[in-house]
């Protein structure tokens, strides 16, 4: 008995391998063959995803899509790792890089829908409309043979029907003032140019002042184009602002840097786990070195805003005025997929010169981390620049021994608090529901012949200084349900005016005739040029 048991000692582990190793060999065997039932007895470490994905469409109670449940699963794992890392479907991808491309393809026209009917406030410059004779003030009646006024069409229902491939074609029928019959027109669709830098003017004899409104593949070209024209009007300082720049393509931001930066000056950097740090340094001597330049942020300017005002303010190459900004410091990557969808991974953050990663915390989630402007608002943040701390540890310092802080946006030098000195339930009221601007174009409609004779926006606010148009608008909007509060319109009559004219002016000029007028009602502006006049 004793020998008998020495001898299984000897061989059953041996025997417990081989049945270990053959169990091993089946299972594989099985798996291969793709027979689930028999893979009961070896369930090897495979793509978990991929086969509840499969489980769930072939077993579920009801039929489901597996493409569906894909298309669920891809967004909700991209909203678990941080706020910018997204999925777009391949129905809008297009959609969403329009903006960054700098065109799309359509007739080039900017419209509003006043009474339900599609009426052309301005044609795009050389665009197919423009070519074609198209007037502001043109009522689109058909398009395509369908009638469109009167019938309450949603805008997005109107541009799917204008816009389409380069080359195609679409007929519209126009009712313009003074023509006896509807006009028809064959519109051949082309590439219209998106532009990125808003306006670019002379707001005193020495101070220029470009806005940009997203970093787009052509901003660089024409925040050049924009300079060269503010050099012939003797540029010798220059206010550059981004308010309201959530970002776009980091290299049109830090090619911009460059212009203002002397030939090896640390623009940014970045940094991620599987991304080695990557500098990028000013290569030559731009065209901007020299003369003071002052950046405006607010607490929408993001990524690429910051970068650009962030590698300015480390350097000690300008200053920043305005209030804090968001604080998006995550780099976002590009992956394209099979069926037309997309990818923005988040593969990096970026550092400006001084070492600051200005993102802002997303540990509490997506919820919190979009909140987070209403919770600075409610702190006090956009009245009072001490309601903002910073821990010591986000404390740096640069070259000039200017004191910086990362964690949460770019802080400016200047700090000017939101104005809302004017600001009455009467003005809101009219705001809100639109009243400024549908009375400004229903103005500009009315008296289009006259007020196209104007080519200076300042001799415009001039002639309509003239004509009673507050007295004229606080009738309007009486009309429109708001009663007049003669108390509130004393506090609020200027604001109210300026803001009535630039919205006419930008009817008549576009941007080059908002902006000159809505200057006198910004005081982020104001404070900039009295900072750069001073200097």
């Amino acid at each position: 008995m004793q020998y008998k048991n020495r001898n299984t000692s000897i061989y059953l582990p041996i025997l417990l391998a081989v049945v270990l190793v053959g169990g091993i060999f089946i299972g594989l065997y099985l798996q291969g063959n793709g027979d689930q039932k028999k893979h009961i007895l070896v369930y090897p470490k495979t793509d978990k995803l991929n086969r509840v994905i499969k489980y769930i469409s072939s077993q579920y109670v009801d039929a489901v899509s597996r493409d569906e449940l894909v298309e669920v699963a891809i967004p909700s794992m991209l909203r678990s790792l941080d706020p910018h890392s997204i999925y777009i479907p391949a129905k809008d991808l297009q959609q969403m890089n329009e903006p960054l491309e700098g065109n799309f393809e359509g007739i080039g026209i900017q419209f509003n829908t006043p009474n339900d009917t599609v009426v052309v406030v301005s044609t795009i410059s050389g665009g197919p409309s423009d070519l074609l004779g198209i007037q502001p003030g043109d009522r689109i009646i058909k398009i395509n043979d369908t009638i469109i006024a009167g019938v309450k069409l949603k805008d997005e229902e109107i541009i799917k029907r204008l816009k389409g491939p380069r080359g195609t074609k679409v007929n519209v029928s126009i009712l313009r003032r003074g023509a006896p019959e509807l006009l028809e027109f064959e519109i051949t669709r082309d590439r219209i140019p998106l532009y990125s830098v808003d306006v670019a003017y002379m707001v005193t004899d020495e101070i220029g002042y470009i806005k940009i409104s997203k970093f787009s593949k052509t901003t660089f070209q024409e925040f050049l184009k924009g300079m060269e024209k503010l050099k012939e009007l003797n540029l010798e300082k220059l206010i550059l602002d981004l308010r309201g720049n959530g970002g776009g393509y980091m290299d049109a931001a830090t090619n911009i840097a460059n212009q203002f930066l002397e030939k090896g000056k640390l623009i940014v950097y970045t940094e991620g786990q599987s991304r080695p740090r990557d500098e990028i340094f000013a290569t030559e001597e731009g065209a901007c070195i020299n003369g003071d330049v002052l950046i405006l942020i607010d607490e929408w300017s993001a990524s690429a805003s910051e970068i650009l005002a962030g590698a300015i303010q480390d350097n000690d190459r300008g200053a920043i005025l305005g209030r804090r900004s968001f604080g998006k410091g995550l780099v976002q990557e590009p992956l394209m997929l099979s069926d037309g969808s997309a990818i923005r991974l988040t593969i990096a953050r970026y550092y400006t010169p001084t070492g600051r990663c200005i993102q802002k915390s997303y540990n509490n989630g997506t919820e919190d981390y979009f909140s987070d402007l209403h919770v600075r608002f409610i702190n006090g943040e956009f009245s009072e620049a001490d309601s903002i701390k910073f821990a010591d540890s986000l404390k740096y310092t640069t070259p000039g021994g200017k004191v910086v802080y990362g964690g949460g946006g770019i802080m400016p030098d200047v700090f000017v608090p939101i104005d809302t000195t004017a600001v009455t339930l009467y003005y809101m009221q009219v705001r809100n529901r639109g009243l400024i601007y549908r009375f400004a174009f229903e103005y500009t409609d009315r008296n289009r012949e006259k007020l196209n004779k104007f080519e200076d926006p300042i001799k415009l606010s001039e002639y309509l200084d003239k004509q009673d148009l507050l007295k004229i608008f606080i009738t309007y909007a009486a009309k429109e349900g708001v009663k007049k509060k003669q108390k509130d319109i004393d506090v609020s009559a200027h604001i109210l005016l300026i803001q009535i004219k630039a919205y006419i002016a930008r009817n008549i000029m576009d941007n080059d005739g908002f902006y000159p007028i809505f200057k006198d009602i910004d005081n982020t502006l104001q404070a900039a040029i009295e900072y750069l006049s001073e200097k």
